[in-house]
């Protein structure tokens, strides 16, 4: 049966809040349906930290960061988009006596929007200083916008409209124009004059090839502030991937008058200059500043028993997690032992998320002896493009869990086979970690491509019975 990705998420959602109605000793569900059997310990010594996630590659997303946030548990946070600008064709003429009547950058809304769209917010575009196709290296950590240098454009936004179509006019040489519905987009109007000068004048011989062009022009960097700077803002997503329809793809769009064949005449036009990742490069940029929060404190002082711990998407913070299975093979004395079911509970912690919502997912990875990110056992199936996968039944993607349970505020993670490697010493702990996600796909890697955010509970030892924790529940027999 093929499965959409929301049916698979509303399948996900119904299997957790059924569990969650369970007896605590039945949790979960074997594969022929038969409720776990086995012994239940839960009294697994977990440590939970708060560390700042690695900058990671900025090219090559599929959907691009811009905006600015303001939490007051994690700080600051701005992203802003660097892009290359492509020629319309090979050798392009504008024709003669061109005069620029308008201009306009064009950056279709992403499936993602996270914050506060009622905010008035301005956009900013500037021209780039450098040709990004020569650079090497393209971490989200690098300033590209601080090597911008002359303002182009900018555009006040009253409220932000990411899931909103609406109509443009189509300019056709020597046709009619004609009214076209758009996918939802932000349209940043530049100074005709600037373009006049920095695109149509130049040199003819320029426009022989992209890369020529791209040398000379550079390309563009866009940045968002907000007329309130303590408001709570919000960070938005754009699609910069190849888009074969021109009315919804990203472009610089220059709307001119030149020389009509006729003496006396004039014909509009307008050139259209792609911005493509895949052509060229387009480069996310991101900035956080905790200072002065709580998640600044635990940074910096690494508490023993930290109240909470924090993780962040675009490249922010992440947690890793740490196993001490001591008191279970004392529990043990010495048997053997077959995981059942091994599943890590993580709860949230209560606060106001009116504009800052709960990561709707989060990714739980682990790192190998060589220091690489690689997935646990139970999220690593064996196949014919995997063949070094795990080979376990109980292995699955789909059922590896790391989705947001809204009624009771958790995620939980089935790890089953993770723990018995760990447990037998097939497995050596090097470092285990949550961070977020994006909800339509599973990031191995923290790339910028989410903005949510998650206040995690801490591992209590000896938590009173009820008591919401981060816990590792194991359901085990003893094998004589």
């Amino acid at each position: 049966m093929k499965f959409t990705k929301q049916d698979l998420l509303t399948m996900l959602i119904g299997l957790f809040l059924f569990s969650s109605c369970k007896d605590a000793n039945t949790i979960g569900l074997a594969p022929d349906g038969d409720a776990i059997s086995g012994d239940l310990y839960d009294n697994t010594i977990l440590s939970s930290r708060t560390q700042l996630d690695e900058a990671v590659s900025g090219s090559t997303l599929v959907r691009y960061p811009l905006g600015v946030m303001h939490d007051s548990v994690f700080g600051d946070t701005e992203a802003g988009t660097a892009m290359t600008v492509n020629i319309p064709s090979v050798a392009y003429r504008f024709g003669k006596n061109v005069v620029v009547d308008s201009a306009v950058l064009v950056m279709p809304y992403a499936n993602s929007f996270y914050g506060d769209s009622t905010q008035k917010y301005t956009f900013t575009v500037k021209q780039l200083a450098v040709d990004l196709t020569e650079q090497t290296s393209f971490l989200t950590s690098i300033p590209w916008g601080t090597k911008t240098s002359v303002v182009l454009g900018q555009r006040v936004e009253k409220a932000q409209y990411p899931n909103t179509k609406f109509k443009v006019m189509n300019i056709v040489t020597g046709k009619p124009d004609t009214a076209v519905t758009v996918a939802p987009q932000i349209r940043i109007n530049l100074d005709p004059t600037m373009i006049l000068n920095k695109i149509v004048n130049l040199d003819t011989n320029v426009y022989a090839r992209n890369d020529l062009f791209i040398n000379k022009f550079n390309g563009l960097y866009v940045s968002v502030t907000q007329k309130t700077p303590t408001a709570a803002g919000a960070m938005a997503f754009f699609n910069f991937a190849t888009n074969t329809d021109v009315n919804n793809g990203a472009k610089l769009q220059i709307y001119y008058r030149k020389d009509g064949l006729s003496a006396g005449t004039k014909d509009t036009v307008s050139a259209i200059f792609p911005i493509d990742n895949l052509t060229s490069p387009v480069v996310a940029e991101v900035k956080h500043n905790y200072a002065n929060t709580p998640v600044k404190t635990q940074l910096d002082n690494a508490p023993t028993s930290p109240e909470n711990t924090y993780v962040q998407g675009l490249s922010g913070l992440k947690n890793k997690i740490s196993f001490d299975f001591s008191g279970f093979k004392t529990l043990l004395g010495g048997s053997k032992v077959s995981i059942n079911k091994a599943e890590l509970i993580v709860y949230l912690a209560p606060e106001d998320d009116t504009y800052f919502k709960p990561a709707q997912r989060l990714v739980l990875y682990r790192k190998n002896a060589a220091g690489f990110t690689v997935n646990l056992p139970d999220n690593d199936p064996a196949s014919s493009s995997n063949p070094g996968g795990d080979t376990r039944p109980t292995t699955s993607t789909q059922l590896f869990g790391g989705y947001f349970d809204s009624v009771n505020r958790r995620y939980i993670f089935s790890v089953t086979g993770y723990v018995q490697d760990l447990v037998n010493g097939k497995i050596q702990d090097y470092g285990t970690f949550i961070a977020p996600t994006p909800l339509t796909e599973f990031n191995l890697n923290p790339f910028a491509t989410t903005a949510e955010r998650s206040i995690l509970l801490p591992p209590l030892k000896d938590a009173p019975v009820g008591t919401k924790r981060m816990k590792l529940n194991i359901f085990y027999t003893k094998v004589k």
